[in-house]
């Protein structure tokens, strides 16, 4: 997964700014973002505050290593099946 050039700070900020009446044009030519990138985060972290970003950032790392943990299992036992199928 991509990086991201902004810090969750530096993101809440420029949100913030957003919502005190800076036009988002003028905010994006700021920043050197595009204005479907400031949607994508007022979408996604509109009213949260530091700790609550966080807090979403670990779960999301957790979700991303549980998937992987069960791709990992489901292929096992996909070799488990195919090789129990096979006529001895």
């Amino acid at each position: 997964m991509k990086k991201s050039r902004y810090s969750d700070a530096q993101i809440l900020n420029i949100l913030k700014q957003a919502e005190s009446g800076i036009p988002v044009a003028q905010l994006c030519r700021e920043h050197g973002m595009s204005s479907a990138t400031f949607y994508k985060w007022r979408s996604k972290y509109g009213g949260m505050d530091a700790s609550l970003m966080a807090r979403m950032k670990e779960l999301e790392k957790e979700n991303q290593l549980l998937k992987r943990m069960y791709a990992e299992e489901k292929m096992k036992a996909e070799v488990v099946a195919e090789a129990l199928a096979k006529n001895w």
